[in-house]
């Protein structure tokens, strides 16, 4: 079930609105070049635009925070500036209501990606090329002193997990509410939700014993908990295996070659680990950017 909270948008504006990340902020992230062997292959429609929309389904800090409709912070922001730099466009960012609005923009072709990072798995490879520039991995935020004793994806039997709709870790926490019921075990209930903001005041307002989402994202609400939140089920596999994670193309489009080209040379030129560790990222950083990487 997808859930709402009465009010919940302006609470969740709230907590966003609460101390920043804790970004180095004397780490400077260098201006780029105009590499015209890369501008040369994006296609002809992007260069005589002038520019690219990337489409986001809402915050997911410390990778994107949004401000507003077409305003945005943080890791991805700063990356995806880098590449316009690179390919000399502007990129633009437009924010929709789930990932699946997300990736049927993205189809459509009314944006011609989503810098991310999102999920790479076969199933999303059928309709979609990843353009993979992070590893991630999903664990659970709980309140404080982790009341319900939640260690692994094998304790949630019995609980109510929070989770972002239409995303990898609602695929994987409703196969385990079905585990649940298989072997008789108390009910699993799932409580989907549109947006990470809405997902974790669901755990600080204890209608939701944990919010089962990617590590990064997760550090940052539990740091602006003040105490009132903590990670869990760290350093485990939870369902997952090498889950990596990148931008979004359409199935095809020469614009994938081209992403991963650009962050190549952003890794290659120190600018990709500048980012990453003014985010506080350096664990999420890949070893050699490509596409499609999931084999999961």
């Amino acid at each position: 079930m997808i859930v709402k909270f009465a009010g919940a948008a302006t609470l969740a504006v709230a907590l966003l609105q609460a101390p920043a990340f804790a970004q180095d902020a004397s780490i400077k992230i260098p201006e780029q070049k105009v590499d015209e062997a890369l501008r040369a292959k994006l296609p002809e429609a992007i260069r005589t635009a002038g520019k690219m929309i990337s489409v986001n389904n809402g915050s997911f800090p410390p990778y994107e925070i949004v401000t507003d409709a077409k305003t945005m912070t943080g890791a991805s922001a700063e990356l995806s500036d880098a590449i316009g730099q690179l390919l000399g466009v502007k990129i633009e960012h437009a924010t929709v209501s789930g990932l699946a609005a997300a990736l049927s923009g993205i189809a459509s072709g009314r944006y011609q990606f989503a810098m991310g990072p999102i999920g790479d798995f076969k199933s999303r490879q059928e309709a979609n090329d990843f353009v993979d520039y992070v590893r991630e991995y999903v664990i659970f935020a709980v309140q404080k002193g982790n009341p319900k004793a939640i260690a692994s994806l094998d304790d949630t039997c019995g609980k109510k997990i929070a989770v972002m709709s239409a995303g990898s870790a609602e695929k994987v926490i409703k196969a385990q509410a079905e585990k649940c019921a298989a072997e008789g075990k108390p009910k699993l209930e799932v409580m989907s939700f549109t947006d990470q903001p809405t997902s974790i005041l669901s755990v600080r307002s204890k209608r939701s014993d944990g919010f089962f989402s990617s590590q990064a994202p997760l550090t940052y609400f539990v740091q602006q908990a003040k105490g009132d939140l903590e990670l869990a089920a760290v350093g485990k596999a939870n369902g997952f295996q090498d889950l990596f994670q990148g931008a979004v193309v359409p199935k095809g489009s020469p614009l994938g070659e081209v992403l991963v080209s650009a962050i190549r040379v952003l890794k290659a030129n120190g600018t990709y680990e500048a980012i990453f560790k003014k985010w506080g990222l350096e664990n999420n950083m890949i070893g050699e950017p490509g596409i499609n990487l999931s084999k999961n």
